[in-house]
């Protein structure tokens, strides 16, 4: 069995910078699961399902990729795919302080997964799904934030909703 990563996130929607990270973990790792966290307590704008579809078309040139959901403790999730490693992006020095201690708890709770952080790509350090969903609700161009299929996917859900 190869090396195994789990690439956790709400991915609502997935950008060219949670890409970036995918692609740049899949050179690493033999197989990487890009799995969406199904948080009850966030008012998602795609459906788990509607994510998980968006990431599979965005990844399907990366053939170690594979998307998933999860609810409850990532590292329970990491553990029943027999992962190795849990990759996380980090845009910049703010993100640290939060992913340190994420990473200091599933440590203690399972100590046999490693963390890996992925510096993102500079041209992505200011990006974020919640900074392309407010574009997009105003029609603002986000042709170069998320892959086509993303921007297809919400322009349908802005066309389709009141502002």
């Amino acid at each position: 069995m190869g090396k195994i990563a789990v690439c956790p996130g709400s991915f609502d929607p997935i950008t060219n910078g949670h890409l970036d990270i995918i692609q740049r973990g899949a050179k690493v790792f033999d197989e990487v699961y890009v799995v969406v966290l199904n948080n009850s307590s966030k008012s998602p704008l795609f459906t788990v399902e509607e994510r998980m579809e968006l990431i599979r078309e965005a990844t399907k040139s990366i053939p170690n990729v594979k998307a998933g959901s999860f609810q409850g403790l990532l590292v329970d999730y990491a553990k029943s795919i027999h992962a190795d490693a849990i990759i996380r992006g980090l845009r910049a020095v703010s993100d640290f302080e939060y992913e340190m201690q994420i990473t200091s708890m599933n440590r203690l709770l399972n100590e046999q997964i490693e963390t890996f952080f992925i510096m993102t790509n500079n041209q992505y350090s200011f990006l974020s799904s919640s900074i392309v969903k407010e574009v997009a609700k105003y029609g603002g161009d986000i042709s170069e934030l998320v892959p086509p299929i993303v921007k297809e996917a919400l322009l349908n859900k802005y066309t389709s909703k009141p502002n």
